[in-house]
């Protein structure tokens, strides 16, 4: 699996879904971009690590750490694996030296986690291709905005649940609630009882 590197390119609240922010990330040396959204506990784990803050007392990320090292392992990288139904899927690698463990994470946890231990961030094509969008220079704006290529529209969340049938809704329910997706697991709900 070819790895991508990315960046973390900003941090602002979601427009889109209050209570939550967006989380850009980009292709190392590409035009692509990588927004996931991402709750506001660790959206502030992830600004307070970049902003060099010092809380008074250590946060969840920082105490993974201290007990992390404490053990004598270290975080060596963070990959962004998977997303399937819109819900990404990470794993931060550790090591003791002796041997390498890869541990499932979401994927703001583990960027916050990776970030104190000043490690990589990576993705693979599949991520990128699937919920990237393209960012191109273009050289007729006197401006020089950029301007962001969207993927051809797809069916929304919304048709896709009346599209399926209940057993087919119950066992997305099941691995929105195992994935701690409540918003998904919402609306999914929504449709079901919708239909009794």
């Amino acid at each position: 699996m070819e790895k991508i590197r990315l960046e973390i390119l900003g941090l602002s609240p979601s427009s889109s879904q209050t209570g939550s922010f967006a989380l850009v990330l980009g292709e190392e040396h590409g035009p692509r971009r990588l927004p996931i959204i991402i709750g506001t506990f660790e959206a502030q784990a992830i600004a307070i690590e970049i902003e060099k803050i010092e809380p008074n007392r250590p946060m969840t990320h920082d105490l993974f750490k201290t007990f992390a090292k404490s053990f004598g392992y270290t975080v060596n990288e963070i990959t962004i694996t998977d997303i399937r139904e819109g819900v990404f899927f990470a794993k931060i690698q550790c090591s003791d030296g002796l041997r390498d463990v890869a541990i499932d994470a979401r994927p703001s946890d583990a960027i916050a986690i990776g970030l104190r231990f000043n490690v990589p961030i990576y993705t693979t094509e599949h991520v990128l291709s699937e919920a990237g969008i393209s960012v191109n220079e273009t050289s007729q704006h006197d401006d020089d905005e950029e301007a962001i290529e969207t993927p051809s529209p797809k069916k929304s969340f919304g048709e896709m649940l009346r599209d399926n049938p209940v057993e087919v809704l119950n066992k997305m329910l099941e691995e929105a609630i195992e994935s701690e997706d409540y918003e998904r697991a919402a609306k999914i709900r929504d449709e079901i009882e919708r239909r009794n």
